[in-house]
């Protein structure tokens, strides 16, 4: 039997609980009704190379929320011994999100964990450039952000997240 709180919930086709409000482009919900950015599909199964190449169009146009959705496919379909790198992706693109949301402590935490991730999955598997991805670069970058958002002031706090993209496998 539903009850009042149960029966309010959105639900997806399956019928598990999922918002349906419209979100922004950092994935902020907006009050129904409003339009928002299109969601990305849940559990879309992408080759290696698709994945990057959707995640770093969904960065390159600011949505870093929507690109921590891609990794979050890969991490969970993929291969077990990718899931490691994959889930220290979406930690750098949500570390991204949080940073851009004005969030310095979480965001600042988030970029920090996950280039130690994916650091770590390169040093275990012995991979440098995954798919083509630069991960010591990667890091770099989250590490040099995480300190400017903590710095405050002048360039420190939230970030444009469109202007602070990653370049996943480098410079073009």
């Amino acid at each position: 039997m539903e009850n009042a709180r149960t029966a309010a919930r959105d639900r997806d086709t399956e019928g598990r609980a999922r918002n349906a409000r419209p979100r922004d482009g950092l994935g902020r919900p907006l009050p129904y009704g409003t339009q928002g950015v299109e969601r990305q599909p849940e559990g879309v199964v992408r080759t290696p190379a698709e994945t990057v190449a959707e995640a770093q169009a969904l960065l390159d146009a600011g949505k870093p929320f929507h690109a921590h959705e891609v990794f979050e496919d890969a991490w969970k379909s993929g291969p077990e011994e990718q899931r490691a790198l994959w889930r220290g992706l979406a930690q750098l693109a949500v570390g991204l999100t949080h940073a851009a949301r004005g969030n310095v402590t979480g965001g600042a935490r988030l970029l920090r964990r996950g280039a130690g991730a994916v650091e770590e999955w390169a040093a275990g598997s012995g991979e440098r450039r995954p798919f083509g991805m630069d991960v010591e670069g990667l890091a770099r970058w989250a590490r040099e952000l995480a300190g400017r958002v903590e710095g405050g002031g002048s360039g420190g706090g939230s970030v444009e997240a469109g202007a602070e993209a990653p370049r996943l496998r480098g410079t073009p």
